[in-house]
């Protein structure tokens, strides 16, 4: 009996097959590459369309290990500018997810799943947004789940991403555009979970660290001993009657009250331009770095907006505690400026990044005079003469540990 032989590839099917290899290698090649994700998956979009598969939307979701946002998503269009959004770290899930078809994937721990918008009984129904999809003409939705990592592992840690394909084609996709995508979903993984890694290592260096130390210990500056010398602006700031509070308060709630403390002052550095070094217990170390033309008056300027700023937002805090029956908080605030040492030290297993140097002592040493002079913010006297202000002179403070007294004032009131 004679034998039967598979069919020979048509051109169309070798083309295909050469498009299919070319995205492949762009994509792994970009994967070892520097990546934007955004960038990445729109251009990844761009070249699955130019090879001939019929897709006119996308959508990708990745978890993301960072502690205000919880998530990120980019969509694709093949006729519109690409949309891109970070979602904010929630406790509960949003009613917009509850609603979402791709949460079916995640809830019943399924890799893909189809829905035939062409279908007028079909399950789409369930869904908002494959009725709007439908509305517009679309005819199938594609949605494929790939973890990160083991399967029992990437569920526990949410680790992975989400992708939609959609398309406008009369019947949906065909086999082939169904097996293209997930052939290439694999390779697409590859870049997401690269980039997301790098991002996460970003994200978390920088949340704990700082802006600039966390880029430091990216870039490979992680050496005990290692060290950045710089002159700069020193904010050193620390909540008063702390203690008598801790002690009355329940835990949980002095946990409260210490971040909406910090949202008030270390929130305000952040918002004019400076570095967070080091929350000491409910005290703040922060730093406006003096570079570039001017770089002192400059420094100086933000440093001051941002205790002013500090002190607006602590005002506004204590009057929403006072509506709730509670009793206001207190701060004390000191600038001053000088050279400081920005250093990994420790021991080699264990290595942290502090910042030391006289001036900084210096600084912690006046902020504990704003109790002795009975001001909220106070500034040294190399301070005051980087700006041109009426200062009120509050008179000579002895600091401990500091060989000779030094002057001290007071920033005049704001017009």
């Amino acid at each position: 009996m004679a034998g039967t032989t598979a069919s020979e590839p048509t051109a169309a099917d070798v083309e295909r097959e050469a498009s299919l290899r070319g995205i492949s290698d762009w994509t792994i090649g970009q994967a070892l590459g520097d990546l934007d994700l955004e960038e990445f998956f729109v251009a990844f979009c761009g070249r699955v369309a130019a090879a001939g598969i019929p897709i006119r939307r996308a959508h990708l979701a990745v978890s993301a290990v960072h502690p205000m946002v919880g998530a990120i998503s980019c969509r694709w269009w093949h006729d519109a500018v690409p949309e891109h959004f970070s979602h904010p770290r929630q406790s509960q899930p949003s009613p917009e997810w509850e609603r979402s078809p791709l949460r079916s994937l995640t809830v019943d721990g399924l890799p893909e799943r189809r829905f035939r918008l062409d279908d007028d009984a079909g399950p789409w129904r369930d869904y908002p947004l494959l009725a709007e999809l439908r509305a517009d003409g679309m005819t199938e939705y594609f949605a494929l789940l790939t973890f990160f990592g083991s399967e029992s592992k990437a569920r526990e840690r949410q680790d992975g991403m989400l992708v939609s394909w959609t398309t406008d084609r009369r019947g949906g996709f065909a086999d082939h555009d169904l097996a293209a995508l997930r052939r290439l979903q694999l390779r697409l993984a590859v870049g997401v979970k690269m980039a997301k890694r790098e991002q996460t290592a970003l994200n978390i260096l920088t949340a704990y660290l700082g802006n600039d130390p966390g880029r430091r210990v990216l870039a490979g500056h992680i050496g005990r001993g290692e060290g950045e010398s710089l002159h700069a602006v020193i904010w050193f700031c620390d909540m008063r009657g702390s203690t008598p509070l801790a002690e009355r308060m329940a835990g949980s709630d002095f946990i409260s009250l210490l971040n909406s403390y910090f949202e008030c002052t270390a929130g305000a550095v952040l918002d004019h331009g400076g570095e967070v070094l080091r929350f000491i217990g409910d005290a703040v170390l922060a730093i406006f770095r003096a570079d570039g033309p001017a770089g002192d008056s400059r420094a100086a300027r933000l440093a001051l907006s941002a205790a002013r700023d500090a002190e607006r937002r602590i005002a506004e805090l204590n009057g929403r505690r006072r509506e709730r029956g509670e009793s206001p908080i207190e701060f004390g605030l000191a600038l001053h400026v000088g050279e400081i040492l920005l250093a990994n030290v420790g021991v080699p297993e264990r290595v942290d990044i502090t910042v030391v140097g006289p001036a900084v002592n210096e600084a912690a040493r006046l902020e504990g005079m704003t109790k002795t002079f009975d001001r909220r913010i106070i500034v040294s006297n190399a301070f005051s003469r980087l700006l041109p202000l009426d200062w009120e002179r509050l008179g000579e403070a002895e600091l401990r540990g500091v060989n000779r007294s030094r002057r001290v004032y007071a920033p005049p009131a704001e017009r």
